[in-house]
Parts: structure tokens; sequence; C-alpha cells
């Protein structure tokens, strides 16, 4: 929990319908289990005690007391468990049944939770049994001992405003009005659902769909603890469909009909998001009992992706791509319709960048059914131009039907070190930045001429991290990947070549993404670019990586140095990566004077650095208290 990871635990018993007894000591297996797995949160099923399918059973006071008793063995077994424990009975008060959940903590009861809203269609008849529960219903004794109840409970982890958990029961899900809307508006951000969802064809995706969404919708961590072995099967069949999930992604779901599954649930990660959000005000007054005390550290299971921009299903990739190009292009087609331009105007490099540019431009211009010759491809050779990159882009501008031009802008920068004194030989800032802005400058004259409109090419990772130069290739009139990670870009233009249908556009992209990222800013060696931008800033999955938790979450640079040495573990080690993480910092900051005044461009992702968009920060604010963090990491 040092880092707001929670272990939270789902667990199937396989029981015995109507035997109390022998489900408490099934119960007690799967809770000395989950202890021995660091689980902070388990939750059972709904009427795991009994069973769920006992029909009329439940208008026996037999078995009603037993499952009292049984609670009993439960509650004194979870004394030597530290986590909160929901189990699910049927209790009697004031001549009325109602179907429960119990929270049960280190060897007392917190809270009774009874569920609200009670079936009665389909194979469903609880109303024959059960009377709905509502907020605020006092107090109820159960097992010796007298607990708050009612539907208007969070169970709070003492000194923890970010470990929050509220409960609601089954068919409370599935209605309109969900009580854990409640719960979330209040404060909860683990809601727990003990149920008993029977299986149907085609039930099982929609049962996942609803926890996925209701996770979204609330910005919660989930809990689904489904019913399964053991469960009569007269009339109907329980499978243990069991679902964790968080902010709408399925974290973990059960593949048995028993057993427990386990993850990790980031409850700072979902209040940080609720801060950003301001729509989770208090809407009643609800009860809170507190509960632990002792933080402790989770040992992380769950997958935490070394590009988080990018998903790992391929169809899902596929679809991301198109939305990012279809999204590229509706931006720059409005504005090339507001200014009535002729033509647009792209500087060329034959890097990932310009390529996508490129590809964006050629697209817009099929929307908008005019010519690919109003696409003017520039390219500026110089210093540090190599031959693969110069032959790459024209090809590229061929096959895409862009007029292709050639500037050399060699003898306009030597003149330039004349005009300002620079010595040639002192290959500086002022030896590169010439190059960039020289080239700016060239592509704006050149669409000043031609009624065009500067596309620009410089995407979020370089835009991060200030890597670019100042009215240099920072500038354009239109930057159409100002909010795409590098990792991505690289993926889009993949995605491109995949998808085009033409064997020599397909073969000039994949050279293109076969080339190193370079500035091509110094002179080359032997024909070769001597630069290369990952040897001098550090590698981009990194950067992307640090960017996302860092800027979308607002994670501590601790926390993101801990995700970073667990996602990229074999890879890189402790020291490379704080050494990164602490370049990341220091640029993110000293560089934000470049992105206080970036040009127009559409947001294609939950992550953007627009001033006038996302991201709102002071120029010179100081990185210290982000450093002083990372000085105090121990490796």
């Amino acid at each position: 929990m040092k880092y707001g990871f929670i272990k939270v635990a789902a667990a199937t018993p396989k029981i015995n319908v109507a035997d109390p007894k022998h489900n408490a000591s099934e119960i007690i297996k799967q809770m000395k289990m989950a202890e021995e797995n660091g689980a902070d949160i388990l939750v059972f099923p709904e009427l795991c005690i009994p069973g769920y399918t006992c029909g009329d059973l439940f208008n026996q006071s037999l078995l009603i007391n037993a499952c009292e008793k049984a609670l009993e063995d439960i509650t004194k077994a979870s004394e030597k468990c530290t986590a909160l424990v929901f189990a699910g009975l049927p209790l009697k008060r004031d001549g009325k049944l109602y179907n429960c959940a119990v929270a049960i903590f280190q060897g007392r009861l917190l809270g009774v939770v009874p569920k609200a809203n009670i079936p009665n269609y389909g194979e469903f008849y609880e109303k024959r049994y059960f009377t709905a529960g509502e907020n605020n219903m006092g107090e109820i004794c159960v097992a010796g001992q007298t607990v708050p109840f009612g539907t208007d409970i969070i169970f709070k982890f003492r000194g923890m405003d970010e470990y929050t958990v509220a409960c609601e029961i089954c068919e409370d899900l599935w209605v309109p009005n969900p009580p854990s809307v409640s719960h979330a508006l209040n404060g909860a951000t683990v809601m727990v659902n003990l149920s008993a969802s029977d299986e149907a064809v085609a039930k099982d995706e929609y049962r996942k769909a609803l926890v996925a969404n209701q996770s979204a919708r609330l910005v919660c961590g989930y809990v689904y603890a489904c019913s399964g072995d053991g469960e009569s099967t007269q009339d109907t069949v329980f499978t243990g469909s069991s679902i964790i999930c968080e902010n709408g992604a399925v974290l973990a779901e059960s593949e048995e009909t028993s057993g427990v599954i386990y993850t990790e649930i980031d409850v700072k990660k979902l209040y940080f998001e609720r801060l950003k959000m301001g729509t989770f005000n208090g809407e009643g007054n609800y009860r809170t009992i507190e509960f632990g005390g002792t933080v402790r550290k989770t040992h992380l299971t769950r997958e935490v992706p070394k590009q988080p921009f990018i998903p790992s299903d391929c169809e899902k990739r596929a679809k991301r791509c198109e939305k990012i190009l279809d999204i590229q292009s509706l931006g720059l087609k409005k504005r090339f319709e507001h200014v009535h331009g002729e033509k647009l105007v792209i500087g060329v490099s034959g890097g990932l960048d310009s390529t996508l540019a490129m590809i964006v431009a050629s697209r817009t211009l099929e929307m908008m059914n005019r010519p690919k010759s109003d696409l003017i491809a520039v390219t500026m050779p110089c210093f540090g131009t190599t031959k693969r990159t110069r032959s790459n882009a024209q090809i590229l501008a061929e096959e895409l039907g862009a007029q292709f031009m050639t500037v050399d802008i060699t003898k306009s920068v030597k003149r330039h070190f004349e005009d300002i004194g620079h010595d040639i030989e002192n290959t500086n800032v002022v030896f590169e930045n010439a190059q960039a802005r020289e080239r700016t400058q060239v592509l704006m004259d050149i669409a000043n001429g031609c009624g065009g409109l500067v596309v620009g090419t410089g995407d979020l990772s370089e835009l991060a991290l200030g890597w670019a130069t100042y009215n240099g290739d920072h500038m354009s009139m239109y930057g159409v990947n100002g909010s795409v990670p590098k990792t991505l870009v690289r993926y889009v233009v993949k995605y491109f070549a995949d998808t085009c249908g033409d064997e020599d556009l397909k073969n000039v992209l994949e050279n293109i993404l076969a080339t190193p990222v370079s500035p091509e800013l110094l002179p080359a060696e032997n024909g070769e670019m001597s630069q290369k931008t990952e040897d001098l800033v550090g590698p981009y999955e990194l950067h992307d990586f640090f960017l996302y938790y860092l800027i979308r979450w607002g994670f501590e640079p601790e926390k993101v140095f801990m995700l970073a040495k667990y996602a990229f573990r074999g890879e890189y080690d402790d020291e490379t990566i704080l050494k990164w993480l602490k370049t990341f910092c220091r640029r993110f900051f000293a560089q934000q004077f470049k992105r206080s005044c970036i040009p127009d461009g559409p947001k294609v992702g939950s992550v953007s650095l627009s001033p006038r968009g996302d991201w709102r920060m002071p120029s010179d604010a100081s990185s210290a208290l982000w450093l002083e963090n990372l000085e105090n990491i121990k490796l």
C-alpha cells in the first residue's frame, strides 16, 4: 500500500447447499490462502455461507441460525487474517429476512450491508424470502456483536482517504441506478460485489462488460465475486465468473468454477483521477467505519505495460492507429479549409515524424477530393544529412504523389555563420540550431509564396523533453503530431505501411521504420549519421512510460521509478532507469517555455501538453521537489 496498491481477491468456495458448517470451513481455508498471498480485501459470493440456491429452505429457522453460528466461526478465524473480508448470509431483524454482506476485520464485525434490489423475474424468486435493504437502518445484532446496518456504509482504511470500500450485492449492479453510484459520490474508491450470477449463453461477456463499465463510470476498483462449484444445478448453473476491474480495465477474471483470483488496485491513481475531474462530491450522510492502520508493501503481480500508449491486442491497436489518423486528418482538414489554403507544405527528413505528417496530409487531401500534388514535400540537406534519409524522403514523396523540392541550405547556413561570427568548426548548439531555424524559414517562405500551410511534424515525446529548436522545428502553422508519443508514431506508420496496399510505398516506409531516430545536425561520418537521439536524451520507450505516469496520472517520481523497474525488469538496470527519469524531470520543467507557445494541433489521446488544452504550467516552475523525490531513492 506504500504506493497506493492494495491486493484484492475474489474467492469462490466449493460449497454444499444448506450446509453452513461445511461452507464456513471452505471459506476459512480460502481466507488462510488469501492471507498467505497478502490480500488486503477478500470478497466471497452472495449467500456463500448457506449457498444461494437454498430456495424455500431460507424459511427454515434452523438454517438461518446455523448461518449465524458459521459466521461466528469465520469471524473467529479472521483474527489471524489481515484482510478486510466480505461474506454473504441471510440475517433476520424485526420479523424480516435480509440478503446481507457482512464486513469482517481481524475478529470483529464492522458492519452489515443488505441487498437493496431484490430480483423477482426469470429464474430469480428472491422476494419470496428477502426484504430490500435501505440507507441507515440503524444497527443489527449478529453473532453477538451490534454493528451498523444499511446500504449507506463506507469502510475506510485508517489514515487513507484514497482507500475506501463500499459494498453492493449482485442485482444491485444490474439495475438502472446501482447503489455503487452513491457509494462513489460519497468517496468509495473500491466497490465489492457479492454475487450469485448464473450462466447463460453470452451472459459472461455482458457481465464482464457491465463490471468493467461500472468501474469506468465511477473511476473505481470493482471486485466481483461470483458463486460457482457446489451450488445446485437443479435449474441453473453457476461457474464462479469472478471479475476484478480498475477504471474500465479488466485486471483479473476467474477460469475455474472455484478458487481465488488476485490482483492489485491502485487506489491513489483512482483518487487522483477523481480530484482532477471534480465531479465526485458527496451527496448524502454516509456512515464511515474505519479499519486497519498498518501500511505494508504490496507485491505487484498485475501487468504494467512497457508501452502504456499502445494496446497489446493487435485488433485494438489497429483500430487505435486508424482513429489517430482520422483525428489528425480531420483536424488538418478543418484548418486548411478555414485558411483557404492552396498547398500543404512539409519539411521531410526521411524520419518517422515527418513521415507520419506526410501520411496525414495525404489522407487530408483525399478527404477533400484534392490532388495529391497539393502537398509539397521539401527536403533541406545540410551538414548531417545522409543519403539514406535523403533517398527515403524523396521516394516517400513520390509514392504519395506529392511535389518534391530540394533546397540545400548549406550555403545559407555558412553565410549565416559568417554574419554572426561563428566558427564553422565549433559544432555547438549554435551550429545545430542554425540549421533548424533556417529550415523553418525556408518552409514558411515557400508556403507564403504558394498560399500554403506549413504542417508541423514534432511529436508529444519531443514536446515533453523540449527536444526541438525554439522557433525552429518547434514552429509551424498547424502541428498534427503534437499529441502522438514517439512510441505510438512508430506503430501508426507501421499500421499504414501494412494497410496501404502499395508494395513500393510499404517498402520505403519499412526502411524509414528501420532508420535510427536522429536530428542529423552534426556532420555525417563516412556517410553515416553521427547523431542518434536516444543516445543523447535516453530511450523513448522509457520517456513515454515516464510521461504517461508522471503527467497522465500525477504519480510521484519515486512511484514511477518503482513501476518502471517492474515493467522493464531484465531490460534496463536500476541505475539506467533512474538516470533517464532524472533527465526527463529536469528537461520537462526546463523546457515548458517551448510548450507555452506551441502551434495549434489536435488532441488524439489521454495526454496532451497544449497550453490551451490539457496542460497549464508556469514556464518557470521549479523541478526541485521532483528531483529531491528521486534523490531519496536508494539503489
